[in-house]
């Protein structure tokens, strides 16, 4: 009996410690539960219930005072129909152009050689000092930015316009907000001064991991400058480029506060943009279920491209 106690004694002993193990694991779980309690509440009542009222708003027709009376799919039918609308998706698709793509492929350019070239001819300082300034618009309220540059931009008294008349190019000066086949350009050209500085700081902490072994194995073997940026240091930061290019695109979808300060989505239709689009119809033109439907819709696209680049992102990364 006592051998057989002892053989028994091991499994026994081995049950217990995985019932042990079980109820601490879940006394965790609880105490990590407590600690997301707070972040689930905001989440709930910041995002989830205010999705969900704007969802059913979409659904209704509603001035925004007063019963909501039920249209069902009026407003997307309205939508599909609508060519301000998908002008407004045009320009959108310009915006990520600007806020996107082209800051992507600029600031890391300009990381590479801050990191590169700058950094080991004149030292890390002055590469850090240049980064900082060139990062520096990140930190100004877009509004505050926007004003600023509606002031330089400014047909009369602007100090772009003036400059060009007081260095005798005057035949120059435009107004450059205000003329239909401007205004996006124009727009664009502020955003890609603007957003540039993001994706400089985030390639650069990238570069500081990469191997330079390999770097210098390529320039050994004669490769140039560009060749060992496109063959060895971007494989190496393609998940920092895939951030930027995710959290700026996402950014541009959602761009309001320089549509709003600098053209209001004008002259006529020349910049607007679906989230302004949506502000006019909640505020301007008294049609709540039809601002909705728009958010609706660009909160489904947002998403559905954060789903494609977390895919794809991952794909790569297999």
């Amino acid at each position: 009996m006592t051998a057989i106690a002892q053989q028994r004694k091991p499994g026994a002993e081995a049950a217990t410690t995985r019932t042990r193990g079980a109820s601490s694991g879940a006394a965790g779980g609880g105490r990590y539960a407590t600690y997301l309690l707070p972040a689930a509440i905001l989440f709930i009542v910041v995002i989830a219930v205010p999705l969900a009222l704007n969802v059913y708003t979409s659904f209704t027709n509603w001035t925004g005072v007063g019963p909501r009376q039920w249209a069902g799919l009026a407003n997307y039918r309205q939508l599909v129909h609508d060519s301000e609308f998908w002008a407004s998706m045009w320009h959108s698709l310009a915006l990520v152009a600007a806020m996107a793509v082209i800051p992507t492929v600029i600031g890391l350019l300009v990381a590479a050689a801050l990191f590169d070239v700058i950094a080991k001819r004149f030292g890390p300082r002055l590469a850090s000092v240049l980064r900082a300034c060139i990062y520096l618009p990140q930190v100004l309220p877009i509004i505050v930015a926007a004003i600023v540059w509606g002031w330089i931009l400014d047909p009369q008294y602007g100090a772009l316009n003036v400059g060009l008349r007081d260095a005798g190019l005057g035949f120059l000066a435009h107004d450059l907000l205000g003329d239909p086949h401007t205004a996006l350009l124009t727009v664009m050209a502020v955003l890609v001064w603007f957003q540039l500085g993001y994706p400089v700081v985030i390639f650069m902490a990238a570069l500081q991991r990469t191997d330079p072994a390999l770097t210098e194995a390529a320039e050994i073997d004669g490769a140039t400058w560009g060749q060992r940026l496109r063959l060895v240091i971007v494989p190496q930061i393609r998940p920092e480029i895939y951030v930027v290019l995710l959290t700026c695109t996402v950014a541009s979808l959602r761009a309001f506060g320089w549509i709003y300060a600098l053209t209001s989505g004008g002259p006529g239709e020349a910049t607007q943009v679906p989230s302004y689009y949506s502000y006019q119809s909640f505020f301007t033109n008294l049609d709540v279920g039809y601002g909705s439907a728009i958010a609706t819709v660009m909160t489904v696209i947002i998403v559905a491209v954060s789903v494609v680049f977390l895919w794809a992102q991952r794909r790569h990364a297999l």
